[in-house]
């Protein structure tokens, strides 16, 4: 063969292996581009390198062209429409070839400590994981800027020379100073001042006769819970205990999504419709010319407005009775207000009412104590709530339900639509369908309590509104206030708003954006993701299709207009003392409102209520009674049988002493084994004792050892215990005011009293221990030498039950 023979063989080879190299290479340019390509719908096999980066462009370019081509049309558009639209179908998907056709970007499987390890995890979003992914421990370890970068000096600004300017080039101080000035978040227009605590809440049984809803779906189910107390018109720094609605709003992390139950300790409130919310709000917060008084409802706006709103007077017994001063959190019924509807597996409706009962009992501060505790501890619930939970003493609280149906909704004399109504028990009674535990204390108070943001539309399936006004509103109002309060509409992002569920959506961008979405696609229908994410269909939250057929029109139906005879039902079923509370209560609100007509406007809508009341109120504030408030309509009002479940004292609970804090009031010479035994059965039985002296030190017994004064007269006052123990001493407390005070206060304020070593100190106190018809108080007990069995018993069951009411005279006689 000849040279040139060999030279063409060879030409004709190469030319050939390149041939074959092209085929499986051709079109690889346009996948390394970004723009156009081949009109062929043949791929190459290969872009030339072994890459494995390239070989991963180019299955994801495949792989989101594969996806493409299955999902030929929308298929279920012409289910879209017309009847079949009632049902709506499942998306329609196509499983990937590949895990990169779903990718951002070839280059996610290059592991980096910030990127991650490059391993995918498809169908996984873990931005909603536990806290843990955000739970920050700084032990042993240095302080940085927010870049990372350890800072040397923390002391000092960067000056010229020792005595110098500061340099603007400061960065580690301009950082820190602009976090600073930035720290604070506009704060909630109402609940702003709030506790709150992790938990979970325990199914009793399988509820799927009602409801498809996941905390109920079998028995024995926990579901997490973050709950939040509240008072509502005080600003972010006022005090605990004022007189107020309470806020009791628990978010439920279901694996079907978060559902926040926004409720309050009162189950009506002021108003019908949520047109009139703002209106309520400016005229109880502080009045605007000049900003008094602070988490009062005590001043002439707010009775301006609720005097010319007579629905509203409901709500104001409930408010004046001491359901508005709870002794604490841990102590207080939660409901949720309106009414809701349950929807079971079938689309069968059933409408529903959620009741919150304390296994603590429900107990309430008198407003002597409540006044004097704002001075003593004005952070007293949000203490209550932390050291309980902080002890183990874990608060309980058990899940009630008002099930009824539509048609026996319409016998009622009253339009559950109405959220200025309840349902009495004894028309429809309470189901007890399961129990929260709090169990675990925030670890940041701001990161959680704080941005935590519930929503009245953040529902499960299984749970649907009904037409209330009020409740339609506030379904619009919550996610509107926290995407201004929260900086943006992506506040669900915020760890602890994140649910439990995984989140898979195309909403994108925004303020504050955290989840760093992967792929090309953020709209639905579409091909080029195969369709994901994509429609649930009948697995996904379907809404009641309650049939409609009416006018568009404002204004209220007729039952609406009855405003007094549930005023009335809670008024009659109050025991003495709680219908006292309430007239004083009115008495001293009024007493502050500087307007006349006003005082009297309030009057007339209480004559409507009960003539005892409104003439006791008027006799207080010294007017003259006036006429009866004229009716908004001609219907008859509705009368109701007591109802005993409406008065606190029907409400013990059933945890005995357990938490109860009470004062130990020593002094020198006391038994030192008398002293240290109470001690330790209080504590073996769950209560909280102090040793209470007039100074920090020891005392002396009168065997010559010492005790350890645990807190002063001072610094714990009487109104912080819920009774005392007087162990006899040396007599000094008996010359010692504070000392006087502190057991006339008790006294006052009807709490148990029990004195070991005969009852000096009470006799100089002024204390009596009986009634003014002459029996005997059992809430004050005298020990003459040792302890009595009977007695500690005594003085245990007149702490773990209700005050002695008994002893409120007016005036009082200590």
């Amino acid at each position: 063969m000849s040279n040139s023979s060999k030279t063409n063989d060879s030409k004709a080879s190469k030319k050939d292996k390149s041939s074959d190299t092209y085929k499986d290479t051709a079109g690889a340019g346009s996948v390394l581009s970004s723009v156009s390509g081949p009109s062929t719908s043949q791929p190459p096999k290969t872009l030339g390198s072994d890459d494995p980066v390239k070989q991963r462009l180019l299955d994801k370019t495949l792989g989101g062209q594969q996806l493409a081509e299955k999902i030929s049309s929308n298929l279920n558009k012409p289910h879209e429409y017309g009847e079949a639209s009632r049902t709506p179908l499942t998306g329609a998907i196509v499983e990937p070839t590949s895990p990169a056709a779903g990718s951002s970007t070839s280059s996610e499987i290059i592991a980096s400590p910030k990127t991650g390890e490059g391993i995918l995890f498809p169908g996984s979003n873990p931005t909603v994981d536990s806290l843990d992914r955000v739970r920050v421990d700084s032990s042993n370890q240095p302080l940085t800027t927010n870049q990372g970068v350890r800072i040397a000096d923390n002391q000092h600004s960067l000056k010229i020379g020792l005595r110098g300017p500061t340099a603007l080039e400061d960065f580690i101080l301009r950082e820190k100073i602009t976090h600073f000035d930035h720290e604070r978040i506009p704060e909630r227009v109402v609940h702003a001042r709030g506790s709150a605590a992790h938990g979970y809440f325990e199914s009793y049984r399988a509820l799927t006769e009602f409801t498809t809803a996941a905390p109920f779906s079998a028995e024995g189910k926990r579901t997490p819970v973050f709950t939040r107390f509240s008072t509502v018109a005080g600003e972010r720094g006022s005090a605990d205990t004022v007189r107020d609605v309470r806020g009791f709003a628990v978010k439920f992390y279901t694996d079907q999504g978060n559902w926040d139950l926004v409720g309050n300790n009162i189950p009506v409130f002021f108003i019908q419709d949520a047109m009139k919310f703002p209106d309520l709000v400016h005229s109880v917060k502080p009045e605007p010319h000049h900003a008094m008084p602070q988490a009062s409802s005590a001043h002439d706006t707010f009775w301006d407005f609720v005097s010319l709103m007579p629905e509203s007077t409901h709500m104001l017994l409930w408010q004046m009775s001491d359901r508005a001063i709870p002794r604490s959190y841990r102590t207080m019924q939660g409901f949720g207000v309106h009414t809701f509807r349950l929807v079971n597996a079938e689309g069968q409706s059933v409408f529903c009412k959620f009741h919150w009962t304390p296994l603590a009992g429900t107990h309430s501060l008198v407003w002597d104590e409540a006044a004097k505790i704002i001075g003593a501890d004005p952070d007293f619930h949000r203490r209550d709530l932390w050291e309980a939970i902080e002890a183990g003493a874990f608060p309980e609280y058990e899940l009630g339900l008002q099930i009824f149906t539509e048609d026996t909704a319409n016998t009622f004399p009253f339009d559950v639509l109405d959220p200025t109504k309840l349902v009495p028990e004894e028309l429809v009674p309470i189901t007890p369908v399961g129990k929260m535990v709090l169990n675990r204390n925030p670890d940041n108070f701001f990161a959680e309590t704080e941005q935590v943001a519930f929503c009245t539309a953040h529902v499960v399936p299984g749970i649907d509104f009904s037409n209330d006004p009020l409740l339609q509103g506030r379904i619009h109002s919550y996610v509107d206030t926290q995407i201004s309060r929260l900086g943006g509409a992506n506040f669900h992002e915020i760890p602890i708003n994140s649910p439990v569920a995984q989140v898979h959506n195309n909403q994108r961008d925004g303020m504050h954006r955290q989840a760093i979405h992967r792929g090309r696609v953020n709209y639905e229908p579409n091909s080029l993701a195969g369709g994901c994410p994509f429609q649930a269909g009948m697995s996904g939250y379907k809404s009641y299709p309650e049939p409609i057929a009416e006018d568009k029109v404002r204004g209220n139906p007729e039952l609406f207009s009855d405003h007094y005879s549930q005023a009335r039902l809670f008024w009659q079923s109050q025991s003495p003392a709680e219908q006292t509370h309430i007239i004083n209560a009115f008495r001293f609100e009024l007493t502050r409102v500087q307007t006349p007509a006003i005082r009297a406007r309030v009057v007339s809508l209480l004559v409507n209520v009960n003539a005892v009341l409104a003439s006791s109120v008027a006799d207080g504030l010294g007017i003259e009674l006036p006429p009866a408030m004229p009716l908004a309509s001609n219907l008859p009002i509705p009368t109701y049988p007591h109802s005993p479940a409406l008065s606190l004292l029907t409400r013990q609970g059933t945890t005995g002493i357990a938490t109860r804090r009470v004062a130990l009031l020593i002094s020198n010479g006391i038994d030192q084994k008398c002293v240290s035994t109470l001690y330790e059965d209080l504590l073996k039985d769950g209560a909280v004792p102090r040793l209470v002296g007039t100074r920090l030190g020891k005392v002396s017994t009168a065997d010559g050892a010492t005790l350890d004064i645990e807190i002063t007269l001072e610094a714990g006052p009487s109104v912080l215990y819920d009774g005392v123990i007087i162990v006899q001493g040396d007599g000094s407390l008996q010359h010692n005011a504070d000392a006087l005070d502190f057991v006339r206060q008790q006294y006052r304020h009807c709490k148990p009293i029990y004195s070991i070593g005969g009852g000096i100190l009470l006799a100089v106190a002024g204390v009596p221990s009986t009634f003014t018809d002459g029996t005997p108080d059992p809430a004050v007990i005298v020990d003459q030498e040792k302890i009595q069995d009977a007695s500690l018993t005594q003085f245990k069951n007149a702490l773990a039950g209700h005050r002695s009411f008994e002893r409120e005279k007016d005036p009082c006689p200590v």
